[in-house]
C-alpha cells in the first residue's frame, strides 16, 4: 500500500496540480495588490475620489465613520464596495488567464496529419488508394 501512494503522489499529473494551485495562489496575491493598490486609487480618482473600499449601507442604524468599522463592530450592512473591488478583481484574474491560454495555444504546434493514403480519381472523383494505377470504380488508368 505504501508503494502504491508513493506512485500516487509521485504520478506527473499531481505534481503538476500543486505547482499550478501554488502559482494560482501567488497570482491570486498579486492581482489583489495590483487591482486594489493601483488600480482602484486610479478609478475612485476618475470618479471623484471615491475610495469603494468605504462604500456601504449601513442597516444597523447605528453611524459608523468607515465600513471597516461597521465590520469591526459587526454591523448589519451591505458592502457592494467590497464587491465592486472583488468584482475587478476577478475580470482582471480572467482576462490576464484568457491572454495566457491564448499565448499558450499560439506556442503549440498543431498536430501533424497523417499521410494520406487514398487519393481522388480524376474521372470518377472517387476515393482510390495512393498505389493505384487504374481506377477500380470507372477502370480509367491513371499515368
Amino acid at each position: 500500500m505504501w508503494k502504491e501512494f508513493r506512485d500516487f503522489i509521485s504520478r506527473g499529473n499531481l505534481v503538476e496540480i500543486a505547482v499550478a494551485f501554488i502559482m494560482g495562489a501567488a497570482f491570486g496575491t498579486l492581482v489583489k495588490s495590483f487591482v486594489y493598490d493601483l488600480i482602484m486609487p486610479l478609478v475612485g480618482k476618475a470618479v471623484g475620489d471615491v475610495d469603494f473600499s468605504n462604500l456601504y449601507i449601513n442597516l444597523s442604524g447605528t453611524p459608523y465613520a468607515s465600513a471597516q468599522a461597521a465590520r469591526e463592530a459587526g454591523a448589519a450592512a451591505i458592502y457592494y464596495g467590497a464587491f465592486i473591488n472583488a468584482l475587478i478583481n476577478f475580470l482582471l484574474v480572467a482576462f490576464v488567464m484568457f491572454l495566457l491560454v491564448k499565448g499558450v495555444n499560439r506556442l503549440r504546434r498543431p498536430p501533424e496529419a497523417p499521410a494520406p493514403t487514398t487519393k481522388e480519381c480524376p474521372y470518377c472523383k472517387l476515393q482510390i488508394p495512393m498505389a493505384a494505377t487504374r481506377c477500380p470504380h470507372c477502370t480509367a488508368e491513371l499515368g
